[in-house]
């Protein structure tokens, strides 16, 4: 089989296969990249904003398209799928409009003579390994501010969604981008690393597993090329006694099993307090029967299949693992018969350090309780884990909430409500979940030469 393959999650078949692409084709690609770069850095700003709304329009244009692909190449549910095709609008929309206040030059106050303001310049062609979770909103937070800056792209996607990688081109194509400002590659993992290696590359930005992390990582370093890594998280979603649970119930089992579950900051370990512990669990096993599976071609489908099968085997050894060790098991945690990814809705409690549900990712619909005896152990138990991506606190005190939410060894942390992604704030982890950041001004500022200008 092809590396590059549509299979159907649903049901295990195989749709399309794709050829990976010679080692002649990405010396041409890497080519045309460093001369599309060379003439796009240089095209007036407003114009490259407006290519920008374009692809906006684009997807926008394409949605019900887009979001059907999704379905059948990762198995999302399309109404969630078209909710994640305008966030990827949205996204490019947001650095056509706001874009240009980001690149105004900083006058600088300084005490000799003269004067000095900063560029945030463009520094070159860029390599993103986007994956297969989010196809089109990943893809948007990397490119959209690239784009803007005057950077080329190339783009490696996830090799189970080569449609939508194909689709995301021709949209960037048909909006009027220039030759070389933006290549889909399929490309084997040897040939990312010549590309990350290649002196015209100036920089890589990946969105997956520590494994894949640490190996872009090691070669980014070995060449001096600058890298974004958004890895893995294990995010606490953490309930005080003074918490409104019907809305921290409902809140966190949304937050667990959209996607089945297949989210960095997904709430993978729900923490709560124990005066309150036992209805919570209540309230929230009754929201969590309700993610129950169906087609997800439906629009009424919550909870569709898992991406493969061999991402569902590998959350089933887990469960396995932590249920023979000891662990109480309140729903679901069985793999179900026939053909297809499917994994149900799974409520665990009782997980300790002895099992790999305790310090590894859960990636699927496999929610963790755990009972804290006050809100101090709850912070002591959500720090305890390797990752720092996101993390959620829900209570009634505002200051004692905060100050929750303060000792949390996370990059972003929400205060009764879920991380969600939005164009104009920053994403990013501490930790095993990576490094640097994306969206915002921030995200903007990650491939950008910050270019000193002192005049006499």
């Amino acid at each position: 089989m092809s590396q590059y393959a549509t299979t159907n999650p649903a049901t295990g078949e195989v749709l399309e296969q794709f050829d990976t692409m010679s080692d002649a084709e990405v010396k041409s690609a890497l080519a045309s990249a460093q001369a599309g770069y060379t003439a796009w850095r240089r095209v007036p700003l407003d114009e490259r904003t407006a290519l920008l709304q374009r692809i906006a329009d684009g997807h926008r244009e394409h949605a019900d398209e887009l979001a059907l692909l999704m379905s059948t190449e990762m198995g999302k549910p399309v109404a969630q799928a078209k909710g994640e095709v305008a966030l990827a609008a949205s996204i490019y929309e947001y650095y056509a409009t706001q874009g240009p206040t980001f690149l105004e030059e900083e006058v600088l106050d300084i005490a000799g003579a003269g004067s000095a303001v900063v560029r945030t310049d463009a520094i070159g062609p860029l390599v993103g390994i986007m994956p297969w979770n989010f196809p089109y909103y990943q893809v948007a937070r990397f490119v959209a501010p690239n784009l803007l800056l005057g950077n080329t792209i190339l783009l490696k996607h996830a090799s189970n969604c080569p449609q939508q990688a194909l689709r995301i081109e021709q949209i960037i194509e048909d909006a009027g981008a220039p030759r070389g400002v933006y290549r889909n590659v399929f490309a084997s993992n040897e040939q990312i690393a010549d590309m990350i290696a290649d002196p015209i590359v100036q920089g890589v930005s990946l969105t997956g597993s520590e494994r894949a992390g640490q190996a872009v990582g090691k070669v980014a370093g070995e060449h001096m090329k600058k890298c974004v890594l958004e890895l893995g998280g294990s995010d606490p979603c953490i309930v005080l006694a003074d918490a409104d649970l019907p809305s921290a119930a409902s809140a966190a089992a949304t937050g667990r099993f959209a996607n089945a579950g297949q989210a960095c900051t997904s709430a993978k370990r729900i923490i709560v307090e124990d005066a309150v512990y036992d209805d919570f669990v209540e309230a929230f096993l009754d929201e969590a029967r309700a993610w129950t599976h169906g087609d997800p071609a439906d629009p009424d489908t919550k909870l569709g299949p898992m991406s493969s099968v061999g991402g569902r085997a590998d959350l089933a050894e887990q469960v396995d693992d932590a249920v023979a060790k000891g662990a109480t098991v309140h729903l679901g945690g069985e793999t179900p018969l026939g053909e297809g990814a499917w994994y149900p809705a799974t409520v665990l409690s009782g997980v300790n350090p002895t099992m790999r549900a305790h310090q590894e990712e859960l990636f699927g619909p496999v929610a963790v309780l755990y009972r804290a005896a006050s809100a101090e152990e709850a912070v002591a138990i959500a720090n305890n884990s390797p990752f720092g991506l996101g993390a959620a606190v829900f209570g009634s005190g505002s200051k004692s909430t905060r100050d929750v939410a303060d000792q949390l060894d996370v990059g972003m942390v929400g205060i009764n409500t879920l991380i969600k992604s939005a164009p104009d704030m920053p994403f990013g982890g501490v930790k095993n979940s990576g490094v640097g950041r994306e969206l915002g001004r921030f995200g903007l500022d990650e491939f950008a030469n910050k270019k000193l200008v002192r005049t006499l």
